[in-house]
């Protein structure tokens, strides 16, 4: 199986260096040193994401915008700062183009309500893959329902791949948005995501990218990709969980109206109108999760100082080390053999039901994910219930791998 590429020039990561800033993998699970195969649901945070919120709460806690004492001056500094490393992180033009969210899903149902309720009318059509998590499915229904337009699902192959060809066969004329994920959380599949909007682009159709699982592994340049909106959780590249944020270009948020109405949204009230911020202050109403907001630019922090380069390098050496001994496994087959993978392997063993394997192998310290992953188009494409997926991190090693391995041998034997 070909993998995600990396420069091979990259000097190692410093693992055990890198171990250590994680706080939690230290602990013991059933007396067992604990080995935590569950990034893709979320990840571990470093002791510096800690410390950020931590600072905040216990230096300068205060709400933010418009206090002129000097809590709430730190906080609204430490807040924006933030705000500028998100922009920093993924290219972005402008802070403006930045909302902070409480996570992905919050973000694709803003573009949901705020850009494509107002504009589609029946007929229109929304253009989703097969692979995509609940989140970017769920927004783009409900929005079908209310509008009358159309979802039509993009296929996908037996590795697991997106077929660019019928994708385009799809698009219309009526055809307006195309939600696609960036690499996919119950697969790996690393998507042809700069393709797709290239081919949108060229057709005036508006594109939603889902980059939760893309931001901790692979570089994410918004403005080479050429998508209009992008989406992510700070949860699952090292920071907070309950914040999030979505980059959009500028003139689509813009001409878009708030969706949530309150305070922060606004300047100026009356009981005859309203008037509203500037971006991107428009589309965050209310208190912001300064605390998180602060953690996930502590968390762009954290990988800027490790570098994608050598994390992307080192976890597909893991990929690569734990296919090849599972596929040699009988009985247990991998879901999702792209050419083009993120670090997650979904499989099934024969006679064992996903959720047993996931309780058997927990009694050995091993945290893996069971279920349909958010992704039951998925797992009805493959005809499974569920699966069982390890994911793996930048502090994942060799040696957890062997680990899971062993305990999952023990389940097989306990299960047969």
């Amino acid at each position: 199986m070909a993998r995600a590429e990396h420069d091979m020039t990259t000097p190692p990561l410093d693992i055990d260096a890198l171990r250590a800033e994680f706080p939690v993998l230290a602990r013991t699970v059933h007396d067992k040193p604990l080995v935590y195969l569950d990034s893709a649901a979320t990840a571990q945070r470093p002791q510096c994401v800690i410390d950020a919120t931590t600072r905040f709460y216990s230096e300068y806690n205060a709400n933010v915008h418009r206090g002129v004492h000097q809590l709430s001056v730190e906080a609204s500094e430490a807040f924006e700062a933030a705000r500028e490393k998100v922009r920093a992180g993924l290219n972005a033009k402008s802070e403006r183009e930045i909302v902070f969210t409480r996570g992905a899903t919050e973000a694709i149902n803003l573009v949901a309500q705020a850009w494509a309720r107002p504009r589609l009318e029946p007929g229109d059509e929304i253009i989703v893959s097969t692979m995509e998590h609940h989140s970017n499915i769920v927004p783009w229904q409900l929005v079908c329902e209310q509008t009358g337009a159309v979802l039509k699902p993009a296929p996908i192959n037996e590795r697991g791949e997106l077929l660019l060809d019928e994708l385009e066969a799809l698009i219309t004329e009526r055809t307006r948005l195309i939600g696609l994920v960036h690499v996919s959380n119950a697969l790996g599949t690393i998507n042809p995501v700069e393709r797709v909007c290239a081919m949108a682009r060229e057709r005036g159709i508006v594109t939603v990218i889902d980059g939760c699982q893309a931001l901790p592994h692979v570089h994410v340049d918004v403005q080479t990709l050429g998508c209009d909106f992008y989406a992510f959780s700070a949860h699952k590249m090292y920071g907070p969980t309950g914040i999030g944020a979505l980059y959009g270009r500028e003139p689509l948020l813009e001409a878009m109206p708030p969706w949530q109405g309150g305070g922060e949204m606004i300047l100026r009230v009356s009981f005859e109108e309203t008037t509203y911020n500037e971006l991107p202050h428009k589309f965050e109403a209310g208190t912001p999760n300064i605390a998180g907001a602060i953690g996930m630019g502590a968390a762009f922090d954290f990988l800027d100082r490790i570098g994608i380069d050598p994390i992307a390098a080192h976890e597909q050496d893991l990929l690569t080390y734990a296919t090849d001994r599972m596929q040699a496994i009988d009985g247990l087959r991998i879901l999702g053999t792209a050419a083009n993978k993120g670090p997650v392997i979904s499989f099934i063993v024969d006679g064992a039901h996903a959720n047993d394997i996931g309780t058997i192998v927990d009694h050995f310290g091993v945290a893996l994910r069971t279920g349909h992953h958010c992704a039951m188009p998925v797992m009805q494409f493959f005809g499974v219930p569920a699966t069982a997926r390890v994911s793996f991190g930048c502090y994942t090693t060799r040696g957890e791998i062997d680990t899971f391995l062993d305990a999952l041998e023990r389940a097989r034997t306990m299960l047969a």
